[in-house]
């Protein structure tokens, strides 16, 4: 075994004299100052970008609907001025939040990071639900009325791609729909402005819960999907007569990616910050369909879960474990809360749909 030591020691020597080289000649008193000045400049850039990442990467804080009604009407609260008022802030905290909008950032540190953009296109989908349902029910009396045109032009704002870096940009497309919503909100303050109306009805309530319901539970299926299980085909259950266009398995292995499993996990919160928003400025504005459904508990109850879900995140990486396994698994946490949140307004459609 002589042979092999001293081979091991000859090697141990070369490779300890080629990293002394190699430290003089690119880092030590040999080096070029320039060489020498524009490592240690790239190496300070880097971290000055790594903390920068990390301050961005803070998530707006809650924040109370009822003193944004309030100041957007001044004295006596109008119908339909809590919900835009919090679409319009909701807006402003994506766009001014810190670091501003990142999803389409092509520079460091924002290419860098991906939370919060999920966070920010969880966002964005509620924004595009709520402006829609304000578009097609909130402000139409019936089917055949003729729509809004500030929430028309508001609504085509927010479908513009997330992600897009060039013409047309989200931000100024996001900023231009926000003047058209808050055009329509001083309308619907004004009292002689009788063309901006705001229906709080039941049938326009589940109109918009429908849609938040279909969020939810595919969010739930993704989160829950982190540890892949197999489960039962059940596109067709209990539809008599049903077809659909080409056939597929009875069981589906379903497993969400492990490099996507922090992206859906906060795309959740993002979803359910922006949610949690809209019902409680919706319990404002509905306070008398609701409470005439007997129906006002139920929203609470959907607001405490979606707001268990904006717990602080105390573990630098979300976990992944098994369900039943040593480490924790955030994304089943998630997706439990998002679960009770999505069954709870299955049974508010139901109730609001009774007589």
């Amino acid at each position: 075994m002589s042979w092999l030591a001293r081979i091991k020691s000859r090697w141990n020597s070369s490779y300890r004299d080629m990293s002394e080289t190699l430290s003089d000649d690119y880092i030590g008193e040999r080096a070029p100052k320039g060489l020498r000045y524009s490592l240690l400049g790239a190496l300070i850039v880097f971290v000055l970008l790594v903390i920068l990442g990390w301050y961005w990467t803070e998530e707006p804080a809650q924040f109370d609907v009822q003193s944004l009604d309030q100041s957007a009407n001044g004295t006596e609260p109008v119908i339909g001025t809590a919900t835009t008022a919090t679409l319009i802030n909701v807006i402003d905290l994506l766009l001014n939040k810190r670091g501003g909008y990142l999803s389409n950032d092509v520079i460091p540190p924002g290419i860098w990071l991906d939370n919060i953009p999920s966070w920010e296109f969880g966002v964005i989908v509620q924004i595009r639900d709520l402006s829609k349902a304000m578009r097609e029910s909130f402000s139409r009396s019936q089917s055949q009325s003729t729509e809004d045109p500030d929430l028309a032009l508001a609504e085509s704002r927010f479908n513009v791609d997330h992600t897009s870096w060039a013409v047309p940009w989200p931000e100024s497309e996001y900023a231009d729909g926000r003047q058209y919503l808050n055009n329509y909100l001083l309308r619907l303050s004004d009292d002689k402005a009788f063309d901006a109306q705001f229906y709080a009805r039941a049938d326009n309530l589940r109109y918009w819960l429908g849609t938040v319901e279909t969020r939810l539970g595919s969010l739930s299926q993704r989160l829950s999907a982190s540890v892949g299980q197999r489960r039962i085909n059940t596109d067709l259950a209990g539809a008599s007569g049903a077809k659909q266009s080409t056939q597929s398995p009875n069981e589906l292995m379903i497993k969400t990616n492990w490099l996507k499993i922090d992206n859906v996990f906060y795309e959740a919160r993002g979803t359910s910050w922006a949610l949690l928003h809209f019902l409680k400025a919706v319990e404002v504005d509905f306070a008398d369909v609701l409470a005439k459904k007997n129906a006002i508990t139920s929203v609470q109850q959907i607001i405490r879960e979606l707001e268990m879900t904006q717990q602080s995140v105390s573990t630098p990486m979300i976990v992944n474990g098994e369900g039943f396994g040593m480490l924790a698994n955030h994304s089943l946490v998630m997706a439990s809360y998002i679960s009770r949140a999505n069954a709870a307004i299955i049974d508010l459609r139901e109730l609001l749909s009774q007589g």
